[in-house]
């Protein structure tokens, strides 16, 4: 009887991201509201592994996030993939935050969703393979039962499923 299977990964769109930014880009420079301050949008580093924002006050940085998480919302992005833990900086009469990217299944996530799987359906075996965690059945019902399932879960990070076999 053949096993099907899928990996389960912590992971986002990269093009999808930079379409994210360049959108939330124009809309900055096009708000009324934005004219003549300090908002703005960049980069956070040269690896494009986040956002920084800047803007006048916390008002603003909170504006700011609300256009990025509606952006990702539209481009079908998890909104949990900003880390929002980092509390902004002010200097010289500007607020700046560094809003990285979630990436990656460390080994305390990965306990978390194979002991979910397990409970709800323990026929479906896992595997833990470093940053993902291999899925398999001889049932595809069960492997598309598994994926509705943690959809459902509220986990703090976002979740990918690639690699259907």
């Amino acid at each position: 009887m053949p096993t099907f299977s899928f990996d389960i990964v912590s992971d986002y769109d990269k093009s999808e991201i930079i379409n994210v930014f360049e959108q939330t880009k124009r809309e900055l420079d096009a708000r009324y509201d934005f004219k003549g301050t300090s908002a703005a949008i960049d980069w956070s580093g040269d690896t494009k592994a986040g956002f920084k924002i800047t803007g006048d006050s916390q008002y603003q940085l909170d504006a700011i996030v609300e256009i990025i998480r509606k952006k990702l919302a539209t481009r079908e992005q998890s909104q949990k993939l900003l880390d929002v833990s980092a509390e902004p900086v002010t200097s010289n009469l500007k607020m700046t935050w560094d809003l990285p990217f979630k990436k990656g299944l460390d080994q305390d996530k990965a306990k978390k969703i194979t002991a979910k799987i397990r409970e709800v359906l323990p026929k479906v075996k896992t595997q833990i393979q470093g940053d993902e965690i291999r899925v398999m059945s001889p049932s595809k019902n069960d492997l598309q039962q598994t994926m509705a399932i943690l959809k459902e879960q509220d986990f703090d990070f976002p979740l990918s499923f690639q690699n259907f076999r």
